[in-house]
């Protein structure tokens, strides 16, 4: 038992730090290795280890993350942002709009891939433009990430949430639909706020790296692979709705549609998806699933219960998830809570609970989600520089602005 907790600590310690301390180990480097740990120590035996594995959740992030990267290879997300590129209005009038955009997008398509699309496109758009691409990216980005819990296909976490507690897509909408199209105003008021003087790169005293950004080599729009990716799109969410079909096989055979294809090539859809976090969590299964056979988790979750933590109560939820996720992520804040969580009643006011709680938490500083870790990466390379106090500088009073809305709503329908 002891290994168990020492693996599982160095795990999640990484998990917190985005590396491992004194090794260059990485996030998905740690989750692998503590998993293949605990099967060399015998923590889990590799029968055990291999039926840990939530094959049915990661075959339904396998299959919509080649639908979205479908929307990539397509040349959709370009074309995109060259229509927005190309509006005469002024730079608030800007900035609402990559709000919209980003929260409707991450809202149908996984969020980690529409970030990593757009990213460099918003840093060529601005900076053709003489703008100040900081604000315009933390705009966006905090909008994928609030914009992301109005439905289960918005980001991992949620798909883990709905495949374990077999949410109704529905039923889960219906609760967090409203306080995702809430935060995107809130985004766009902070931000246009707090860069109100600093819209221009000439009134910004330490600008971007450089004034000019690569030139971003791009597809050119296929108009009939982008009417079959939103075709298919369309397809999964009214099988979602109206039928009760295995989520993993919908989104499975929708990849494999995808994937057939005379115009693209099929490696080049398979390369938007993202192996590490497919790895990541595969790892976290397994290391997760140990430290659930010592009975230590079930231990702490009784004496939280005794101590009056109700996880069946959707506001105590959504701030536990919330003060979680922020620690160790937010994927694997989810999958160690979702568990002890009720798996009948009122399920889906409790997964929208862990969508909220993580999307909105996601923004408080750069490594709360993905999605920052992207756009702050993906920027740097395009030369433009965002610190962790310019991302917790509006970060943190999105987010506060946000998490207070959520509890007010989960308040009304509680």
């Amino acid at each position: 038992m002891d290994i168990t907790v020492i693996i599982f600590l160095l795990v999640y310690l990484a998990l917190m730090l985005g590396y491992l301390p004194g090794f260059r180990v990485d996030r998905t480097g740690a989750a692998v290795i503590g998993a293949l740990a605990m099967i060399g120590f015998g923590r889990i035996s590799p029968e055990a280890a291999w039926a840990a594995i939530d094959y049915q959740t990661l075959g339904l992030l396998f299959g919509l993350m080649i639908v979205s990267g479908a929307y990539t290879v397509s040349g959709f997300y370009p074309w995109a942002a060259a229509k927005v590129a190309s509006m005469q209005v002024s730079p608030p009038a800007l900035l609402a709009i990559l709000i919209v955009t980003g929260g409707a997008l991450s809202s149908v398509l996984t969020k980690d891939v529409v970030v990593v699309a757009m990213t460099p496109l918003l840093v060529a758009i601005t900076l053709s433009r003489g703008l100040n691409p900081i604000p315009f990216l933390l705009g966006f980005c905090f909008a994928v990430n609030t914009g992301s819990v109005a439905t289960i296909l918005g980001s991992p976490q949620n798909m883990i949430a709905a495949q374990t507690l077999n949410l109704s897509f529905t039923g889960f909408m219906e609760i967090a639909l409203v306080p995702a199209l809430i935060s995107l105003p809130v985004v766009w008021a902070t931000v246009s706020w707090l860069y109100r003087n600093r819209w221009t790169l000439d009134t910004v005293s330490a600008g971007p790296a450089t004034p000019t950004a690569a030139p971003v080599e791009n597809p050119p729009l296929d108009r009939l692979e982008t009417l079959k990716a939103a075709v298919i799109t369309v397809a999964i969410i009214a099988a979602f709705v109206f039928t009760d079909w295995p989520r993993e096989m919908v989104a499975m055979s929708a990849a494999a549609v995808m994937l057939v294809n005379r115009r693209v090539a099929s490696k080049d859809v398979l390369g938007t998806v993202d192996g590490n976090l497919m790895l990541l969590l595969t790892g976290l299964f397994v290391v997760n699933a140990a430290l659930t056979a010592t009975g230590l988790p079930e231990k702490v979750i009784h004496e939280l219960q005794a101590a009056g933590i109700d996880f069946s109560d959707p506001a105590t939820l959504f701030l536990v998830i919330t003060g979680l996720s922020n620690v160790v992520g937010n994927n694997p804040a989810v999958m160690l809570l979702v568990p002890f969580i009720p798996h009948s009643g009122e399920t889906d006011a409790l997964g929208a609970a862990l969508a909220l709680g993580t999307g909105f938490s996601s923004n408080l500083i750069v490594f709360g989600s993905l999605a920052g870790i992207i756009v702050v990466e993906r920027a740097a390379a395009a030369g433009i520089k965002i610190s962790m106090r310019e991302f917790c500088r509006a970060g943190i009073p999105v987010s506060i602005l946000c998490i207070a809305l959520a509890l007010i709503w989960i308040a009304i329908l509680t």
